[in-house]
């Protein structure tokens, strides 16, 4: 086999592969193989036709395409490994040349990873924001952990934010009923914002029994996009009350025994907390200031894929109707063209951020190793409420193990730069990196969120 790489663009290559068919008796012997055991001739079992018996019963083109379809993406991935081409997303194949007994040639176009030079690594500093905890943030805090132990009792009063109600919900457009917006017994938190736009405003101030309606523009459904009459009846009404703050309650509620020492440790954990947002900040500056100091080829085929995807995953919630995306997007008081035109800026930002991190992986011989590849399984099975073996059985099936050690590989990258960095606080104070992301063998705690900017 012979083989070369043209170079189209800085992004994408031709290679030109040649096949004397001397070579292809193999795949010859296998296409006989298959085809003897779909074809029934007489005198034969299934299978044992000889060859000459065949290409007298079928003739000789179907034997030659079943070669040709295994052989082009065989000789292919040859030809890229003796060429050392980093290609990107699928090849476009079209065969030139095909003499029976003789030759095949073909080429494949297919976009390529682009040559990066790369800015001085370890010459970045960047500034983030002051480490900020008040008593309120602490309080907030514990409110919250109070609500978990709180009691809902009925009230004889009209609603208030921050009560629970029961209602029933009836819908209509252009006098039309929407069953999808209809329901009964529903248990609400006034102020949570988890219904309708609007419904806060009916409801406060209703007494149970009252019937109450407003107009609001659904989001979702057939109607998506299109003013609905809504009428909320408000059945039941009730608060929460909220235990004392008191050591009796951080006994109940924490292994502490006084309340002093409870909200000492919720304090200690939000400032961990706190601490841990500077140094994402810090991460997403670094690679901000990675990507401004970097001219980095977009390969077209990819950014294609890349705007494909986010646009599936935008329009699915909707059944892929495009009419009520665009009534919902309409209801944000966004148009398809703003919406295609953040899609496109998205995706340049997030192909042009891989390839600059898997240079930089190269760059800095970055590697995965079976533990950090399973602590990411692990994370994204929880994000998706399955098992990791359910996870891993998936992303098998959908060819995405790949992609999930590259997402790996790229947030230890761009954890390696940021180590490197100088950052300062707002009031000029240093940022202890290994506080915030332990030692430098530790760093695969950090690469999920890294991992996650990459990929987004």
């Amino acid at each position: 086999m012979k083989s070369t790489v043209e170079q189209l663009s800085p992004t994408r290559v031709k290679i030109n592969v040649e096949v004397p068919f001397d070579e292809l008796k193999p795949n010859f012997d296998r296409a006989y193989r298959k085809i003897a055991q779909q074809v029934r001739i007489p005198g034969f079992r299934p299978g044992k036709a000889p060859a000459r018996v065949l290409e007298s019963r079928i003739g000789r083109a179907p034997v030659l395409d079943e070669v040709v379809n295994e052989v082009i993406p065989a000789k292919y991935m040859e030809a890229v490994r003796a060429g050392e081409v980093r290609t990107l997303g699928q090849p476009e194949f079209e065969v030139t040349k095909l003499e029976d007994r003789e030759v095949l040639e073909f080429t494949a176009e297919v976009d390529v990873r682009p040559e990066i030079s790369l800015p001085d690594l370890e010459g970045f500093s960047v500034s983030v924001d002051d480490v900020e905890l008040t008593d309120a943030e602490v309080d907030e805090q514990l409110d919250e952990l109070r609500a978990r132990f709180g009691t809902l009792t009925g009230v004889e009063r009209a609603a208030e934010n921050g009560d629970f109600v029961s209602i029933d919900l009836a819908a209509t457009v252009d006098g039309q009923e929407v069953e999808e917006a209809s329901t009964t017994g529903l248990s609400y938190e006034i102020g949570s914002g988890q219904l309708v736009d609007g419904i806060d405003e009916a409801i406060i101030g209703a007494n149970a029994g009252e019937t109450k309606t407003f107009t609001t523009k659904l989001v979702a459904g057939e109607h998506a996009g299109k003013d609905a009459e809504v009428t909320v009846t408000v059945q039941t009404i009730k608060q929460r009350e909220l235990p004392e703050a008191d050591d009796e309650f951080a006994q109940m509620a924490s292994e502490f025994d006084t309340i002093d020492e409870l909200k000492a440790d919720l304090r200690e954990r939000l400032g961990r907390v706190k601490k841990m947002q500077q140094g994402v900040q810090a991460r997403d500056k670094v690679l901000e200031e990675l990507l401004e100091r970097t001219e980095v080829a977009i390969p077209e085929k990819v950014l294609e894929a890349e705007i494909e995807n986010r646009k599936h995953d935008a329009i699915h919630p909707f059944d892929h109707d495009e009419a009520q995306f665009a009534q919902a997007l309409e209801a944000e008081g966004r148009t398809l063209e703003e919406f295609d035109t953040e899609v496109r800026q998205e995706s340049e930002k997030a192909v042009r951020t891989q390839l600059l991190l898997d240079s930089i992986a190269d760059a800095e011989q970055t590697s995965v190793n079976d533990g950090e590849l399973t602590e990411r399984i692990i994370y994204q099975a929880q994000r998706f409420g399955v098992s990791p073996d359910e996870y891993v059985q998936r992303a098998q099936q959908s060819g995405q193990l790949t992609a999930i050690y590259a997402d790996v590989r790229r947030g230890k990258a761009l954890a390696s730069v940021v180590r490197k960095t100088t950052v300062t606080d707002a009031s000029g104070a240093e940022v202890d990196l290994e506080e915030l992301f332990g030692p430098a063998e530790e760093e695969t705690q950090v690469t999920d969120e890294t991992a996650k900017t990459a990929a987004e």
